[in-house]
C-alpha cells in the first residue's frame, strides 16, 4: 500500500486531478462549442425563414421567391418521397425547433445538408441549403483532447518510470543496517538525476560490500596469524626448559604484528585527510632507518637531497617497508637508495618475483615464517604511498630487484 507522505502518492493524485480537470475541459468545450453552432445556426436561418413566411404571406411561392432562393443556393424540396424521407425522425437529425412569434420553424440534418421545416400561411416547405456541409467541430475536439490525455498519461509513466529507481533505493537503504549490500538494480546508462543518484549509491554500495568483505578476509587473517605465536607461547609455558630467547621470539613476532596492524589502521583512518608539508629526502630516510633499528652499513645511500610534499610519519613507515624488503630479501642483506627528479628507487640483489607485483598488495600474500613477514609489508607500503600521491613500479635488471616510488602529484 502506498503512504501518503510518498512522492508516487503525489504523483497519483496529481495525474488524476490532471486526468479530471483535462475531462471536465472537454466536456465544457464540447458543450459550448455546440451551443456555438446552434446559435450561429439561428442567426443564419432565422432571417431566411422570415423573408420566406413573408413573401408566401402576401404572394405564395412565386419565380421571384425561388430566384431570390436560388440566389442564396436555396431550394425547395417539392418531391413528396424525399419530403417524408427527410422529415422521417429517424431519418434525420433534429438540430433546433425554433418558435418566434408567429414563426415555427425545424432544421433537420440529412447525407451531410441541412434542411428548413416550417409552415407557411398558405402550404408546409422543406428547404434544402446546397451550401451547407454539415461540419461536426466536435470529431476535431475529441481529437485533441485524445492527443492530450495520451500525452498526459505517457508523461506520469515516463515520469514514474524515471522516479522507479527512488523506491529501489528506500528498498535497500532498509537493508543498509543488516549490512545487505546485494544491489541488483539501477543498471540504466540515463543520465537524469534520478538514475545518477541511483548509480552513484549503487557504486557506493559495491564498495561497501568490497570493504565487508575485505574486513572479514582481514579479520579472519589476523585472527589466523596471532594464533600461531599465542600457541607457541602457551607450549613454552608448559616447557620446564624453556629459554627467554624462545619467549622473546613470541612477543617480538607479537609486536611486529600489533605494529603492522596500526599501521593499517592510521592509513585508513586518515587516507581522505592527509596532512602533507615540505621535507628532504634525508630527513625522511633517516627516520626510516631510526624506525628499523638498520644498521648504516644495511643501507648504501646515493641520493640528491631535495624536498619532497608529503606526510613525514606515514612516508616514513613506507620507505622503512621498502628498506626492510630490501634487506631481508637480499642475499648480502643491502639495499641501495637512489633518487631522480621525481622517483625514489630501492634496489637490492635477488631474483625476479615469483608474481605480479600487483598480488603482493594484497594483505598476507607473502607470509614468510623465516623472514618472520606477514606478508603486509608491500599491502601497507601501497596504501600509504597512494595516500601520499605516490605509485610504486617493479622491474629486475642485472640480477637486481629495483622499486621505484613515483611522485604523480605535479602531473
Amino acid at each position: 500500500m502506498i503512504k501518503k507522505d510518498s512522492i508516487f502518492f503525489t504523483l497519483g493524485v496529481t495525474f488524476f486531478i490532471s486526468l479530471a480537470l483535462v475531462i471536465l475541459s472537454f466536456f465544457v468545450l464540447i458543450k459550448s462549442d455546440y451551443e456555438q453552432n446552434i446559435q450561429n445556426l439561428e442567426h443564419k436561418y432565422f432571417p431566411i425563414v422570415r423573408m420566406i413566411h413573408g413573401e408566401c404571406n402576401r404572394r405564395g411561392v412565386t419565380p421571384e421567391l425561388l430566384q431570390n432562393l436560388e440566389a442564396l443556393n436555396l431550394e425547395i424540396v417539392v418531391e413528396k418521397s424525399d419530403i417524408e424521407n427527410i422529415i422521417d425522425p429517424s431519418q434525420s437529425e433534429l438540430i433546433f425547433h425554433k418558435k418566434h412569434r408567429i414563426l415555427d420553424f425545424q432544421l433537420l440534418s440529412n447525407n451531410g445538408y441541412f434542411y428548413l421545416h416550417f409552415n407557411t400561411p398558405r402550404q408546409t416547405l422543406l428547404i434544402k441549403d446546397n451550401d451547407s456541409q454539415v461540419v461536426d467541430n466536435s470529431i476535431f475536439i475529441i481529437a485533441i483532447f485524445g492527443l492530450i490525455i495520451l500525452a498526459l498519461i505517457l508523461s506520469s509513466l515516463a515520469t514514474l518510470k524515471k522516479l522507479y529507481p527512488l523506491k529501489l533505493l528506500k528498498n535497500k537503504v532498509q537493508s543498509f543496517g543488516e549490512e545487505n549490500f546485494d544491489f541488483e538494480c539501477c543498471n540504466s546508462n540515463s543520465k537524469d538525476e534520478v538514475s545518477l543518484l541511483a548509480q552513484e549509491f549503487k557504486k557506493s554500495a559495491m564498495k561497501l560490500k568490497k570493504l565487508k568483505e575485505s574486513r572479514n578476509v582481514f579479520i579472519r587473517n589476523i585472527m589466523h596469524e596471532l594464533k600461531t605465536p599465542i600457541t607457541k607461547g602457551k607450549f613454552l609455558v608448559e616447557l620446564e626448559d624453556t629459554k627467554k630467547e624462545d619467549f622473546a621470539k613470541v612477543f617480538y613476532r607479537l609486536e611486529s604484528l600489533i605494529n603492522e596492524f596500526a599501521s593499517i589502521e592510521e592509513v585508513i583512518a586518515t587516507k581522505n585527510h592527509i596532512n602533507k608539508k615540505e621535507y628532504f629526502i634525508s630527513d625522511i630516510i633517516d627516520n626510516a632507518m631510526d624506525l628499523l633499528y638498520v644498521d648504516d652499513e644495511s643501507v648504501e645511500l646515493n641520493i640528491i637531497d631535495k624536498k619532497i610534499i608529503v606526510n613525514f610519519k606515514l612516508f616514513s613507515i613506507a620507505i622503512k617497508n621498502m628498506i626492510d624488503n630490501g634487506i631481508k630479501y637480499s642475499p648480502n642483506h643491502k639495499v641501495t637508495i637512489s633518487n631522480d627528479d621525481n622517483t625514489i628507487i630501492f634496489s637490492n640483489l635477488g631474483s625476479t618475483l615469483e608474481h605480479e607485483i600487483s598480488s603482493y598488495y594484497e594483505p598476507f600474500f607473502g607470509n614468510d615464517e623465516q623472514t618472520h613477514s606477514f606478508g603486509l609489508g608491500l599491502y601497507i607500503t601501497k596504501n600509504l604511498l597512494d595516500a601520499n600521491g605516490y605509485t610504486i613500479e617493479y622491474e629486475h635488471i642485472d640480477g637486481k630487484n629495483i622499486f621505484k616510488l613515483k611522485d604523480n602529484n605535479d602531473i
